[in-house]
């Protein structure tokens, strides 16, 4: 069921009021036909029935040497009595029940003692009124048993009941299910638009420094989830710059610690003492930049600017290239982005670190596509398994198991290139290469 209901809101509620107003319609056109006929049958029977009454009462009344005078003189406009032994309407006619009902209330109403009554129309004896204006008519047949076991028969010319179904029936049912759900439809967007603002708004929130406020719309209740979305976006704000405040006064105050420690550790003997003390401090002033880095990726004040991100890959490659490091390039054309050079720089440079680190080279791509552009940072080492795949970006992890910065730093250069992305509305994206090797991609989409 779900596969056939649209995917938005406002086509699931289009799609199933329509389909619970369809039945309704339905439901009440059946109702709407039931009465009509109905009506239609009352309309055609009650003129014939009151001539039928007043014939069988003047019958009854009049002596029996008057009673073919009264028939004689009823016997036309369309309409023939007479009597007999038996009724006119036989077995092998469809008999109108309601018909017969109407005419024993009426005998009844005026005093005519009626032991049995009969309707039917006879399909084999159609007559067509004198009037051309009016519909083509039908033969009715009425009988009733007088006293004396003598039945009164009657053929009249009647018109025939009027269609059940009329344009005008067709389009007045039209309109209102057309109405109806024009205006469920109406409601559906004005409850959609608001949610989209909301989803639009929680997509673009990503930690900066202004909070992404949606105007309040719509029923209360949405209102109201709009408003408590507001006020969870600013307090979120709020966290996240006490966070780098602390953060920073943290690394501020950690830092003129270790630059005295450093001066110090410059007067230790032996000197393979100093050395030993010198690289632990480098390595946790390296740690502390990379926890900070960490920290301010996704909320770096870095403005954005339009940049060609194929030229900044080109040129960090060159970079690498020109110290000796074996980096290659390949673009497949300029693609302008709103981005922050340097945190995309530094992004790619992590991407580029970690590939010449465990396996000694780096292949740097850039490619696009209607939907985004990818910068690919390759590798031909020996990949990672799938466990690995899933955890490698998390923060403080390292594929080498060691803590040795020559061999791999402190785990956080994947989670920094994953925050900027991030924070560029992009994902980092790893996967193993065909024919060995991994790819690490950093996806910019194209709507910014």
């Amino acid at each position: 069921m779900n596969r056939l209901l649209p995917r938005s809101l406002v086509g699931q509620m289009a799609v199933l009021i329509g389909v619970a107003l369809l039945l309704a319609t339905l439901a009440g056109f059946g109702f709407t036909l039931i009465e009509r006929q109905q009506f239609n049958r009352a309309e055609v029977d009650t003129p014939a029935i009151t001539r039928f009454t007043s014939t069988a009462a003047d019958l009854a009344q009049a002596a029996p040497e008057f009673r073919a005078l009264v028939l004689s003189d009823a016997s036309h406009r369309g309409a023939h009595y007479e009597i007999g032994s038996a009724s006119s309407v036989g077995t092998a006619l469809d008999r109108r029940g309601d018909t017969e009902m109407r005419l024993r209330q009426s005998l009844a109403d005026a005093g005519v003692s009626a032991t049995d009554v009969r309707a039917a129309i006879d399909p084999n004896a159609p007559v067509r009124a004198n009037n051309p204006r009016r519909r083509r008519g039908a033969g009715l047949l009425l009988s009733a048993q007088l006293p004396g076991k003598q039945w009164l028969n009657a053929r009249m010319s009647v018109p025939s009941a009027p269609p059940l179904i009329t344009p005008e029936l067709w389009v007045s049912a039209l309109l209102v299910y057309l109405f109806v759900l024009g205006a469920a439809v109406l409601i559906a967007l004005r409850m959609a638009r608001p949610l989209r603002d909301l989803t639009q708004a929680a997509e673009a929130f990503r930690g900066r420094n202004e909070p992404v406020t949606v105007r309040a719309s719509g029923p209360s209740d949405l209102r109201n989830a709009i408003l408590a979305f507001n006020a969870m976006n600013a307090r979120v704000v709020k966290l996240l710059e006490e966070k780098d405040r602390t953060l920073g006064s943290i690394g501020h105050d950690l830092r003129t610690p270790l630059a005295s420690l450093r001066i110090r550790a410059e007067s230790v003997e032996p000197e393979e003492e100093r050395e030993r003390m010198i690289a632990t401090i480098e390595e946790m002033t390296a740690t502390l930049e990379d926890i900070l880095a960490l920290a301010k990726a996704g909320r770096s004040r870095e403005a954005f600017e339009r940049t060609d991100v194929t030229e900044l890959a080109r040129t960090l490659a060159g970079e690498y290239r020109e110290i000796g490091q074996p980096v290659t390039f390949h673009g497949d054309g300029p693609h302008p982005f709103d981005v922050q050079p340097a945190m995309l720089r530094r992004a790619l440079r992590n991407l580029i670190d970690n590939a010449l680190k465990y396996t000694g080279t780096a292949e740097l791509e850039v490619r696009g596509s209607a939907d985004a552009v990818t910068i690919e940072v390759l590798d031909r080492g020996p990949g990672l398994s799938a466990h690995e795949l899933e955890r490698v970006s998390g923060a403080f992890y390292r594929g080498e198991p060691s803590r040795n910065r020559e061999t791999g730093g402190a785990g956080l250069g994947l989670s920094i290139a994953e925050a900027i992305a991030d924070a560029h509305g992009g994902t980092l994206q790893l996967a193993n290469r065909d024919g060995g090797g991994l790819a690490a991609s950093v996806v910019l989409p194209n709507a910014r």
